[in-house]
């Protein structure tokens, strides 16, 4: 924070430049009622347009006349420019209209002016106690001794025990106003910062992107070392402590348990009485699927590295196999251009252009060819009345529909076995059914076959007879 690393950063920094701009309070006000406050991602040229329209028209006539007097596109062209940076202007696959959306450097400052508001009050207990808890988990986290942490359990169990024994007595101890206040306040701050620490994500991915298209645009060595060079700046931003807790974040939220329970618990607190009166925002209850929208953009971004790196080792693919066809053509050209060029140098000619090796040992043995011998007869025709029925009545086990099944049981949990698989849902075909879930845990490679453990699966025929086979414990795995 010296005089000359300031100075630079007043010069440079897109949040900076907004803060010290003419029309600051216009440009923030805007962007904070069209991206912030709406959990907005991004938003389409035409409807961004139509909006500074409508709001530059009434801040003219409530405000000094002609304050404003660029037009909605200028404004946006101006905002989205490299020497200000406050809006990302781009185009999206299969869009020829162009999109914006708020830089991360615009959202902080932003976020920052909205902070200088006074809160209601200051919630001093609940970042206390967000401070203790986060400390706790560091010891607990990195103590070593065994007989610290089992002490560390066996008083969290007692103190656990004593709080059920009083809920059990009638005595039952709830949260205050104040608390309960402070609490929510903090976990609405919380869920609307995640969104900014998207954005930032996604901005390093988008660096890196553009830096892979600059580098592929001039780059004139091999492939191995383009590769080694962009996993390299790659790992530098998954391997880092943002990229690891990003990826554990993404892991959690992706859980289909984890949603439904933040579901539950978003529309448990908003309908509580106390929070009630706070008129809160209802777009919190859905904060997680906004959590999951900017997540997957994001996760866009990683795909476009990828296509762009694909792209690239094609384009590299067949420039290599032009050069080696015009290498051949020269050859064929220069061979033919000496053919009948006579001279003195001795000659030699060769039948082939490579070798035949054949080894003694690799001849087989002679084996006489055998004669078929045929009886002719007289073919007659039957007379026996055979019935044609039994040739339909075959059993054809569907193997894709059995893989559906177990897609499907492992959507909610990481592995299933066979016979929780056969509960869910009972063998229809009988033991040809079963047989072919075997030989579908035999060809996944994420199944394990414990032969071990003996399992039984029971069923009921097509004659209603109850039947039971017994073999190895098989577990399917996502």
């Amino acid at each position: 924070m010296d005089y000359d690393s300031l100075k630079t950063l007043k010069r440079i920094h897109p949040g900076w430049r907004l803060l010290t701009a003419d029309n600051a309070p216009m440009i923030v006000s805007f962007l904070y009622r069209c991206f912030i406050e709406p959990n907005v991602r991004t938003l389409q040229e035409t409807d961004l347009v139509s909006s500074l329209d409508d709001y530059l028209y009434r801040l003219n006539e409530t405000h000094e006349a002609a304050a404003y007097p660029k037009s909605a596109s200028e404004y946006l062209n101006d905002w989205s420019a490299d020497e200000r940076a406050w809006l990302r202007k781009y185009y999206p696959r299969d869009s020829d209209e162009p999109h914006y959306d708020l830089t991360p450097a615009t959202e902080n400052a932003i976020r920052w002016l909205a902070g200088l508001q006074q809160p209601h009050f200051i919630g001093a207990e609940s970042r206390l106690m967000t401070i203790i808890d986060l400390l706790r988990q560091i010891m607990q986290g990195t103590e070593t001794d065994p007989e610290v942490r089992i002490f560390e359990l066996e008083r969290r169990k007692s103190a656990i025990e004593s709080e059920i024994q009083d809920i059990r007595d009638g005595k039952m101890s709830f949260m205050g106003e104040t608390p309960l206040r402070e609490r929510f306040f903090q976990v609405a701050d919380t869920a609307r910062e995640l969104l900014a620490d998207f954005r930032q994500v996604e901005q390093n991915f988008r660096d890196l992107d553009r830096q892979v298209r600059e580098k592929v645009t001039a780059w004139d060595g091999s492939k191995g070392e383009m590769l080694e060079d962009f996993f390299g700046e790659r790992d530098a931003i998954t391997d880092t402590d943002q990229g690891h807790s990003f990826r554990a974040f993404w892991d959690f939220l992706m859980s289909p348990a984890r949603q439904e329970e933040l579901s539950q618990l978003l529309e448990r607190v908003m309908a509580l009485e106390s929070i009630q009166t706070l008129s809160p925002d209802k777009r919190l209850t859905r904060v997680h699927y906004d959590w999951l929208e900017a997540g997957e953009v994001a996760q866009r971004t990683v795909a476009r590295l990828s296509e762009q790196l694909r792209r690239y080792l094609d384009d590299k693919a067949l420039l290599e196999n032009r050069r080696i066809m015009n290498l051949l053509r020269e050859i064929e050209q220069h061979a033919l251009s000496i053919r009948d060029v006579i001279t003195d140098a001795p000659e030699m000619e060769i039948d082939e252009l490579a070798p035949n090796i054949e080894l003694p040992m690799e001849r087989t043995l002679f084996s006489p060819p055998i004669k078929p011998r045929i009886d002719q007869q007289q073919l007659s025709v039957g007379d026996d009345d055979i019935d044609a029925q039994v040739l339909f009545e075959q059993i054809y086990v569907d193997r894709n529909k059995l893989e559906m099944r177990i897609r499907q049981a492992l959507q909610m949990r990481e592995q299933i076995s066979l016979t929780d698989l056969v509960n869910e849902y009972p063998l229809q075909l009988g033991l040809a059914e079963l047989v072919a879930y075997l030989s579908l845990a035999a060809d996944d490679d994420h199944a394990v076959i414990d032969d071990t453990v003996e399992q039984s699966i029971q069923w009921t025929d097509s004659a209603g007879d109850r039947r039971r086979a017994f073999l190895p414990l098989v577990i399917f795995s996502r």
